[in-house]
């Protein structure tokens, strides 16, 4: 399906996936979208980007205005989600609650299709809060009686990133000093934004029912080549210093005491020395899209107009 007038609705629409979709989306002619998020900053940096877009400032986790939005959508694109947070209780209402409350209105549009955004931490080896509610969100997805697919990035980088390598990007900027866990050989599979994007339109218009699709980065990078990456892409003079993991992992949990929202935890630690290994789908054979390499895709996340300088609250 290639209609350019279908009625989108994305949820978690502010975050850093919906912020760089709406982008993809315009760019390829899409017209009637709708954006949901509760987060008041973000999603106002959406409207000013984006005044064409509708958008609505709701919790999902709770009944609202908000499910009128779904009436007549031809396509429902599912982003919301707990990623990083001090207590259970957040990632269950966001990544629980909140996917039961829209499956429920997506009942006001019977011909819908879903494109359900999951995670590769599904896949992982690891064991916390935000792995045990993305499995358990998938599972509401496939027993919901809806049109769906699922799509499982890898760690993923790109415009307006408030966390991850966005973060690390801007702290390497800032401090003379950038400490690395260990020796840093931990490898990665880092998915640009704007090729998984490239990925979800795909789905949109080709609606591929009840299909789970992996997507990994095709770079295989360890941690502190990506470091030394942007440092090299941004031109920094950042001395790279490397702490044993133990007393790294000390430090993000003293640091989360003081921080209502820490960018990088000691759960994020133990899932980056887990030792995952993804496999995913050929992104150019099932959907089209050729991925960038990794050190242009760093560029222009992080140097590039116009998004570059464009960072979201956390």
């Amino acid at each position: 399906m290639t209609d350019k007038n279908i009625k989108i609705v994305i949820t978690g629409a502010a975050g850093l996936v919906g912020q760089n979709l709406i982008v993809e989306l315009e760019a390829q002619g899409y017209r009637n979208l709708v954006a949901i998020d509760k987060h008041r900053h973000n999603l106002a940096i959406l409207r000013q980007l984006h005044p064409a877009v509708q958008t609505l400032e709701a919790d999902l986790a709770e009944p609202g205005e908000w499910e009128n939005a779904f009436d007549g959508a031809g396509c429902i694109v599912q982003l919301h989600a707990q990623i990083t947070g001090k207590y259970p209780e957040l990632f269950v209402r966001n990544n629980i609650d909140a996917t039961r409350r829209v499956l429920s209105a997506c009942a006001r549009a019977p011909l819908a299709f879903l494109v359900h955004i999951s995670s590769s931490v599904v896949n992982s080896v690891a064991d916390d809060d935000y792995t045990r509610t993305k499995r358990a969100q998938e599972q509401l997805v496939a027993e919901n009686g809806v049109r769906y697919c699922v799509l499982r990035p890898t760690l993923m980088f790109g415009w307006f990133d408030p966390k991850h390598l966005g973060w690390l990007s801007r702290f390497m900027a800032r401090t003379p000093v950038f400490p690395i866990p260990g020796d840093g050989r931990f490898m990665r599979q880092p998915l640009y934004e704007r090729d998984f994007c490239r990925c979800i339109v795909r789905c949109i218009e080709t609606q591929p029912d009840k299909r789970v699709y992996d997507i990994v980065g095709d770079t295989r990078i360890d941690y502190v080549d990506i470091i030394r990456t942007i440092k090299r892409v941004k031109r920094l003079r950042t001395a790279i210093v490397h702490i044993p993991i133990g007393f790294f992992s000390f430090l993000l949990r003293a640091y989360a005491l003081f921080s209502h929202k820490p960018p990088f935890t000691a759960d994020q630690l133990k899932a980056l020395s887990a030792g995952d290994d993804f496999s995913g789908v050929d992104t150019w054979e099932t959907f089209g899209v050729r991925q960038t390499p990794f050190e242009e895709a760093v560029y222009e996340s992080y140097c590039a107009k116009p998004y570059s300088d464009i960072v979201l609250q956390r």
